[in-house]
């Protein structure tokens, strides 16, 4: 499993290089990059502080992915999931997330 970093969407707030637990992700021109993204272990917790939408994670064969890639978005109390099927087709769950706790 491995992310992509799309530098024409980071905004340079670190928050990916404070949270990667392998420490891959650097800064490069005041935007992130992954220099191997096969290094990468999968665990996601850059692409969850991205709020951006910069960082893609590649869904693979064994969970059904097929190729497609999930990236995040925040804006205000609504975080996007977005899926990105290899064709370009998306599909976006929206989260409140003041409501996403309410029992």
């Amino acid at each position: 499993m491995s992310v992509r970093i799309n530098t024409n969407s980071c905004v340079g707030c670190k928050k990916c290089i404070e949270v990667c637990p392998g420490n891959l992700i650097k800064l490069k021109d005041g935007k992130a990059f992954i220099k191997r993204e096969k290094d990468c272990w999968g665990c996601t917790s850059c692409l969850k502080e991205c709020q951006a939408g910069a960082i893609a994670f590649f869904l693979g064969a064994d969970i059904g992915g097929k190729g497609s890639t999930l990236s995040t978005r925040a804006q205000g109390d609504l975080r996007y999931w977005i899926v990105t099927d290899p064709n370009g087709i998306q599909k976006t769950i929206t989260i409140n997330t003041k409501e996403s706790n309410k029992y």
